[in-house]
């Protein structure tokens, strides 16, 4: 066997509910300044506000930031930076979908170090510290809360990215409550996303490692085995939870064996017809694994066994 190196989050805490176990974390660590970083549906909503009502009661202070929109542009981190200073924040919580967690990443590298935004693009780039990073995902798709990767669309077609270890959390939380009002069409795609991340992950070329392909096998038995569940029933808490791990496990997967094909053209897609990335994902899926299949045909076989009801062809 070839050595290999596996990194991922210190501290992961799964619980319905863990998300009311910031405060004592914040605590623990002596912070007592929050910056929480959403977006405004899912303060519309109501499913954060458990969470702010919480921190608002434990702790110092606590600003929220609710500017985040799909696909964060340079402009949504600047702002949301604005509000970290104006708070006087000692601390960063993401608790949202992929693009709320990639921000925070980034803001809690720009508001802890002396680089600016253009400075980290790219891999490795990173040179300073950052400050506390608690990330809690509201979707089972991104895996963003265990990888070293954020997302910055920096223009109107065109998207750059930040790959660091220093954008590892020091605590991810999965708390299945949190995804339960998650509408069906984007529960679907972030559920495929998902699913992508670990048949990558597992057919990967560079750095797959024995680590990372039991993480990709188990996440996507435990996706492919739930997501019709979670789209019939959607309060089923059990199904959701089994997403969230799954989630997770692909980002695990993948944050240490790198994506392929499906995701270099899933990204331009998204890009340059403003769509989600789990759909553009989908849509990249099957060509791919029609074009890879003859290279690689005992992976594709190893994953068609952990799927329900799949019989892969002799």
């Amino acid at each position: 066997m070839n050595g290999f190196s596996f990194q991922s989050v210190k501290t992961t805490l799964v619980q319905s509910g863990a998300v009311l176990q910031l405060s004592n974390l914040l605590s623990e660590r002596g912070l007592s300044r929050p910056l929480f970083v959403t977006d405004a549906v899912l303060i519309e909503l109501g499913v954060v506000t458990p969470a702010i009502d919480h921190l608002r009661d434990a702790c110092e202070s606590i600003s929220v930031f609710d500017g985040i929109e799909p696909d964060p542009s340079e402009r949504v981190v600047g702002d949301c930076l604005k509000a970290f200073s104006a708070g006087t924040c000692d601390s960063v919580i993401a608790v949202g979908g992929g693009s709320s967690m990639d921000v925070a990443k980034v803001v809690s590298v720009l508001a802890g170090g002396n680089q600016s935004l253009p400075d980290i693009y790219g891999v490795g780039m990173v040179s300073g510290p950052r400050l506390p990073l608690f990330l809690v995902p509201t979707t089972a798709g991104t895996g963003s809360e265990v990888t070293p990767v954020a997302i910055i669309t920096t223009g109107e077609t065109t998207k750059a990215g930040v790959s660091s270890p220093v954008l590892l959390p020091d605590v991810a939380i999965l708390d299945a409550s949190l995804t339960m009002g998650l509408p069906r069409g984007i529960t679907a795609m972030t559920g495929i996303d998902a699913m992508v991340h670990a048949i990558e992950a597992y057919t990967s070329k560079i750095k797959k490692n024995p680590i990372s392909d039991m993480l990709a096998l188990r996440a996507l038995k435990l996706l492919s085995e739930n997501i019709r569940t979670v789209l019939h029933s959607p309060q089923d808490e059990a199904a959701r939870e089994a997403m969230l791990l799954g989630s997770m496990f692909a980002g695990q997967a993948f944050a240490n064996a790198p994506v392929g094909a499906v995701h270099a053209l899933a990204y331009p897609v998204g890009g340059h017809y403003h769509i989600p990335h789990g759909l553009s994902n989908s849509l990249m899926l099957p060509p791919v694994l029609k074009f890879n299949a003859e290279a690689c045909p005992d992976l594709y076989t190893e994953l068609a066994t952990v799927l329900p009801g799949a019989e892969p062809s002799p």
